[in-house]
């Protein structure tokens, strides 16, 4: 079987299913409230190595310092079946309940792992156009389970590890936690310093009795039975991946102190969140044609971990190894014109007056408002249209600043470049900006948007969207 497109094929030559060395009894693992706000959708993260370097004696013959990609295989393999044991739900399989809810059923059905073989070097190819060259290519199709890895050997020597996972099951917090564990596991001879075992301890996010519900979450969550469906077939949306550097940030960041009525400093994050926002009005303003009211919608994801804890240190450290889905995606709306016009400072106090709902009685009250509905499911206004009777574009935001915490070393050298693929398939666009691989503050930013979009960013913002390259990467 192999996958061609952009000048090259990737050819699989072994499929096997990877279980737990140690299976626990089978169980039952309810999704929490949190969890059931996710459809079935499924994230991908793939990550790049050179041709490597034997650091770890289990892998290669140390006489000749050679590594071989069947000995990486079973490296990976290997640890898999180990970390599999503390993180049991991703060998399981998700099944409806009695009421028609999922749930994971722990039965150690394993982990799908498919080994490729690509006739293309890495420096060539093009993580510009993940649609071109990662999508369906490096990144595989989960057909079955919670999870399905990839291990793909480049023409160079060099490996693409990829894995694709449930989202409902598990957050980028949740699977960024599992990552670090089975590299590190990789390594029995490399001390740990990162392992975390998962907790899944449901109770921390049950239901309040009586429940109490924040009127704010119903302008910004809805039963499904209440989705609009779209007027208008949209185009589909492209994956882009771009940089960002360091001193461009620090430049955003200027701006907003500069151009807010406090002289406030904000975040990164939201400073970056505001330029882009601006950026999605100015495309939505060129395609206005008809002088209509546009309201542009950006929502972002926002971790409640630490937020539930407010201070607790016992719960802090429980809810700091949760395993699950623990976010919240509060948004704004404004006029695109408002957007255009405001300077960049004032735009990032709007970023920070939404997100600014996100207390721990925020997410309490989302549990709530979840077990009210149930079992029919909930959705994000924000991924459907935001909720406005408006025209207008709307997109996400979420951070990967975890991703690469771990550098994701599995035995043979740092990775050179890895991002998150999640050309989900719905109306909202979606971006995540992670820390770039090189560690010198600059970030890699993952972008699915419309193709206006993208023009008007690449063509306005050309100094701050850079294109990712190989000659970037190589520095």
């Amino acid at each position: 079987m192999g996958a061609e497109n952009g000048g090259f094929s990737v050819n699989v030559t072994n499929e096997e299913v990877v279980a737990a060395v140690v299976p626990m009894q089978e169980h039952w693992l309810p999704l929490s409230n949190l969890d059931l706000l996710l459809p079935p959708i499924d994230v991908g993260v793939f990550f790049c190595y050179k041709n490597p370097m034997l650091t770890s004696t289990t892998l290669g013959d140390t006489c000749t310092n050679k590594i071989t990609f069947e000995s990486m295989l079973g490296s990976l393999k290997k640890a898999l079946a180990q970390a599999l044991i503390s993180y049991y739900a991703f060998a399981g399989e998700v099944v409806p309940n009695n009421v028609g809810e999922p749930e994971v059923l722990c039965n150690n059905r394993g982990v799908d792992f498919v080994e490729a073989v690509a006739d293309v070097e890495l420096k060539c190819l093009n993580f510009y156009n993940p649609d071109d060259t990662i999508e369906g290519k490096f990144v595989p199709k989960k057909k079955n389970g919670v999870l399905t890895v990839q291990a793909t050997s480049l023409k160079c020597g060099g490996i693409v590890l990829a894995c694709i996972f449930d989202h409902r099951i598990a957050d980028a917090y949740s699977a960024n936690m599992f990552l670090i564990s089975w590299a590190e596991i990789a390594q029995p001879t490399k001390p740990t310093t990162t392992t975390t075992t998962p907790c899944f301890r449901r109770s921390l996010l049950s239901p309040r009795r009586p429940s109490s519900i924040p009127r704010s979450l119903y302008d910004m969550y809805l039963p499904i039975s209440k989705i609009t469906p779209p007027q208008a077939t949209t185009a589909p949306l492209l994956s882009r991946i771009y940089y960002v550097t360091a001193e461009q940030l620090e430049k955003m960041q200027s701006l907003v102190v500069m151009t807010n009525e406090n002289n406030t400093k904000r975040t990164k994050f939201e400073c970056f969140s505001a330029f882009l926002w601006k950026i999605v009005a100015q495309a939505a303003s060129r395609g206005n044609k008809k002088g209509k009211k546009v309201i542009a919608k950006m929502g972002i994801v926002v971790d409640g971990r630490k937020r539930l804890c407010d201070g607790d240190k016992e719960k802090e450290a429980l809810m700091g190894c949760y395993f699950g889905n623990v976010l919240s995606i509060p948004f704004g709306g404004k006029e695109v014109e408002e957007l255009m016009e405001k300077p960049l400072g004032l735009v990032a106090e709007a970023v920070h007056e939404f997100l600014a709902v996100a207390t721990k009685e925020h997410f309490l009250g989302l549990i709530d408002w979840v077990e009210a509905h149930r079992p029919e499911p909930g959705v994000a206004k924000i991924y459907c249209g935001g909720g406005s009777g408006d025209e207008g574009p709307s997109f996400v935001v979420s951070s990967g600043q975890r991703l690469m915490e771990g550098k994701m070393d599995f035995g043979w050298g740092e990775v050179v470049f890895g991002s998150f693929h999640f050309p989900w398939g719905g109306q909202a666009g979606y971006v995540m900006p992670m820390p770039s691989p090189l560690g010198n503050g600059d970030w890699v930013v993952y972008m699915h948007l419309a193709k206006e979009q993208l023009e008007v960013l690449e063509s306005e913002a050309s100094d701050v969207f850079r294109p990712i390259s190989w000659d970037y990467l190589n520095q």
